[in-house]
């Protein structure tokens, strides 16, 4: 088990994403937090307006650990998958209720500038986990402890958690956090990013069902809230 976390702050924060869609966020920050990172996490829907011990004995929440990622999540890079997987996970825990943990994970846990020197890498030829590991890094340097250290400390031992890569729900569960069913994300593929989606399903072992979407083929945006 890791040692506890405590939250600092929380405050609620109205957001309005790119394409229209609004909802309102209980922010948290921590203390003890192991790394000693400025990691948030984000109650959406049941969990924005709630107090957590009101909903300790409620029904899991919906949680996705979502590792930042400035050019996706904010300059909506088609590289990767990381800016729709932070849309879509939004408006479903939203919907559902539950936490969006936003994790300072950069490139897998390498840092920006080390991700675009693998993306350079990439350009040459090799994939995404083997330009991590020409860098002298581990192809997934990601350790969930502080994922857990939130959840802890938001009173979540249990959680249904959206996402495709089996390593989160492993960790989680060897941290003392209970993965009660891996809900998948949907399939986010464009022409920029079908080799690195290939690389997650093969050398990630991610639940990538490559051949559910067309090649090329861009998923219709999520539906935009009323304003």
């Amino acid at each position: 088990m890791p040692a506890p976390a405590t939250v600092r702050t929380r405050l609620d924060v109205p957001l309005r994403l790119p394409d229209g869609f609004v909802a309102t966020a209980r922010v948290f920050t921590f203390d003890g937090l192991v790394d000693g990172g400025e990691h948030l996490a984000l109650g959406l829907g049941d969990r924005a307006g709630t107090p957590v011990p009101a909903l300790a004995d409620g029904p899991a929440p919906l949680v996705r650990l979502h590792s930042e990622c400035l050019t996706g999540d904010v300059f909506g890079s088609q590289r990767c998958d990381c800016g729709p997987q932070l849309r879509e996970a939004v408006e479903r825990i939203e919907d559902r209720g539950g936490y969006l943990l936003y994790l300072r994970q950069e490139g897998r846990g390498i840092g920006l500038y080390a991700k675009l020197d693998a993306y350079a890498l990439q350009d040459s030829g090799l994939d995404t986990y083997d330009a991590n590991i020409a860098l002298g890094f581990g192809a997934d340097q990601r350790d969930y402890t502080v994922a857990a250290q939130m959840l802890h400390a938001l009173g979540e031992t249990q959680v249904d958690l959206l996402s495709n890569n089996p390593d989160k729900a492993a960790q989680l569960d060897r941290l003392g956090v209970t993965v009660a069913t891996r809900v998948p994300t949907g399939v986010h593929r464009s022409p920029a990013n079908e080799r690195y989606l290939a690389a997650k399903a093969l050398r990630g072992a991610h639940t990538l069902d490559l051949t559910c979407v067309p090649r090329g083929a861009v998923p219709a945006p999520p539906r935009a809230s009323p304003a």
